[in-house]
């Protein structure tokens, strides 16, 4: 694990659930083939993921002095942050609950061996 070098995104609004498919499509794939996949879906979470990823590369080029070149995703790990509870008014006079999920983004990339 000391040999990983890893970027967060904390509290981003968007819920685990909605994360966790597209984690799994680039964990152990090299970083150029992830960043393709990432920048070819649709999906919110892939902006999401994409911004963590390139924020773990460039902590490894700058901070590590690895090359680019080499590095492959080794976790994506997507956990439930904060959830915030509001309420809507409905019909006769109820209130329904609504839960704004959020979640914690992780990615490590590591030197291919």
């Amino acid at each position: 694990m000391s040999d990983e070098i890893r970027a967060l995104h904390k509290d981003a609004q968007i819920s685990a659930q909605k994360v966790r498919p597209m984690a799994d499509a680039v964990r152990g794939l090299p970083v150029s083939r992830a960043l393709g996949v990432l920048e070819l879906s649709p999906k919110k979470s892939a902006r999401l993921l994409e911004k963590v990823l390139k924020s773990a590369i460039a902590n490894a080029e700058q901070n590590n002095g690895l090359d680019v070149d080499q590095l492959i995703v080794s976790t994506a790990r997507v956990d439930e942050g904060q959830t915030l509870k509001r309420f809507r008014p409905k019909g006769m006079g109820r209130m329904r609950k609504r839960y704004h999920r959020r979640s914690h983004i992780t990615i490590a990339v590591r030197q291919a061996s």
